[in-house]
């Protein structure tokens, strides 16, 4: 009687190492589209707290709008607007393939590459707009 043990292949590698691993650009821009999702849901409190302490008075907006020109907020708000960016561009990427747009391979890489490209640019436009 065989057991389970026996048959398995025992040369196969336990943990997967992901740094040796290469995915294609749409993999890449699908994987940076939910991480942006999974980023955006951490920043929401800070971004909710900033709209509330905005509304409060004049003195606490006043004081809300010195806050954010230090380097920590504005970091904090130069990551937050890229996610936006980034999770805006892929998410509208996804929608069209899901109408039937760019589905084919060829045509999902250059949109993929089209997206990253974007997505450097309106980094580096964001920062050059809060700093």
């Amino acid at each position: 009687m065989r057991f389970l043990g026996d048959i398995v292949n025992h040369t196969r590698p336990i943990h997967v190492d992901l740094t040796k691993m290469h995915f294609p650009v749409t993999a890449i821009v699908s994987i940076l589209h939910r991480l942006s999702g999974i980023l955006l849901f951490l920043l929401l409190p800070f971004l909710l707290y900033c709209f509330h302490q905005s509304l409060v008075s004049a003195a606490h907006f006043a004081m809300l709008h010195t806050t954010l020109h230090s380097p920590i907020p504005l970091l904090i708000m130069w990551i937050l607007l890229s996610t936006i960016c980034m999770h805006l561009l892929a998410g509208v990427r996804h929608l069209l393939m899901d109408c039937g747009i760019a589905e084919d391979l060829s045509s999902a890489r250059v949109t993929a590459w089209v997206v990253i490209t974007l997505e450097i640019t309106m980094v580096f436009v964001i920062g050059v707009w809060l700093w």
